[in-house]
């Protein structure tokens, strides 16, 4: 059991996962991580977790998505669906499948980014909750869900539609299986990068939810009231650790060439930097925002990744090699929950000559 991030064991299990590889769903490094204990990191002592704190568990996501960015990336969206279930309103869910969560035996994906996007406030929902004395019967489609053929559930989102589908300002969170009638698992996105994630969309043709399997709701904006909304930070430690792995390559070349060192230099004294200002946020600081954080995170990975291609010349540029899976990766930050505030900043960032 891996205890605090600053323990030796989490380097070997980072170490482990960067020899698994990246080019197919990462299946031995999600088991190494569930046996190493994950998934406690981020649920209270009282319920079986280790109750590590927001720094904590930031030192340990930024050793992780150094190590492999797919395979950190999918541990986000089942803590996603964990942390949801944790802070939900059904006591038997907790009680039944968090201790099954907690050791891995049992996982859980999330759909749900759709109901803060535009599209959820139109008269018709993308995924809609007509309400029934058993429950709940829920049709439309997610459009993004990650590994959902890989997982025991998927924690989704819909709206409650009254007549005429017409959305009632309420929603639910509610826990499906991916095998059951009425859920169709799409085929998986064929992504720039990260397509190893299995990321694509779930359909739901008059898919029967039970009161039991609710997790949150009927009520509105149920994500600020279930786990919070979508956080920049955490997205931004994964960029974070994205461009350390690549300024790690760049200094290791840099040993060999002398032409290299003033440009590792300089991008290692950004990310410390990047780094103490988000740890410094992750604590409670206000002084930077998170979008700043995430500006900047999102500008250090794209031009860390592109730097260690030049270092890495043409052998970067062959399929298989780090250096331009990290290419395609860093871009990855451009899309993926990205709130428009960082979108245009970094826009103006790409299009100004400086």
């Amino acid at each position: 059991m891996i205890e605090s991030a600053d323990h030796p064991d989490l380097d070997l299990l980072c170490h482990a996962i960067r020899e698994c590889g990246a080019d197919t769903w990462p299946q031995e490094s999600l088991e190494r991580c569930g046996q190493a204990g994950f998934y406690r990191w981020f649920v209270p002592v009282e319920l079986g977790g280790l109750g590590w704190s927001a720094t904590e568990i930031a030192k340990g996501y930024l050793k992780l998505s150094a190590a492999d960015l797919t395979t950190t990336f999918i541990l986000t969206q089942r803590v996603a669906a964990l942390r949801r279930i944790v802070g939900g309103e059904n006591p038997a869910i907790k009680a039944n499948l968090l201790p099954q969560m907690l050791d891995g035996s049992k996982t859980a994906t999330v759909g749900i980014s759709h109901l803060t996007t535009s599209r959820q406030h139109t008269s018709r929902p993308v995924m809609r909750a007509t309400g029934n004395d058993d429950g709940f019967e829920i049709n439309g489609n997610v459009p993004w869900v990650t590994g959902g053929a890989e997982v025991d559930f998927v924690l989704m989102g819909a709206s409650v539609v009254g007549p005429g589908e017409v959305a009632t300002g309420q929603q639910i969170l509610f826990l499906a299986s991916p095998k059951e009638q009425g859920v169709g698992v799409q085929k998986p996105f064929d992504l720039m990068a990260l397509s190893s994630s299995h990321t694509g969309a779930v359909s739901c043709d008059r898919l029967k939810v039970a009161h039991e399997n609710v997790i949150a709701g009927p009520k509105e904006n149920v994500l600020l009231t279930n786990g919070g909304g979508a956080g920049s930070l955490q997205t931004s430690v994964l960029a974070i650790g994205l461009a350390s792995a690549a300024i790690d390559f760049i200094e290791s070349e840099s040993r060999k060439r002398g032409d290299l060192v003033i440009p590792q230099t300089s991008l290692r004294g950004q990310l410390q930097q990047i780094t103490a200002a988000f740890f410094a946020a992750t604590d409670g600081s206000e002084k930077v925002t998170a979008a700043e954080i995430r500006t900047r995170a999102n500008s250090l990975a794209i031009r860390a990744t592109q730097a260690a291609l030049v270092a890495a010349k043409g052998a970067g540029f062959v399929s298989g090699h780090p250096v331009g899976r990290w290419c395609q990766e860093a871009l990855f930050f451009l899309v993926w929950s990205c709130p428009q505030a960082v979108a245009t900043a970094n826009l103006h960032e790409f299009a100004v000559c400086q």
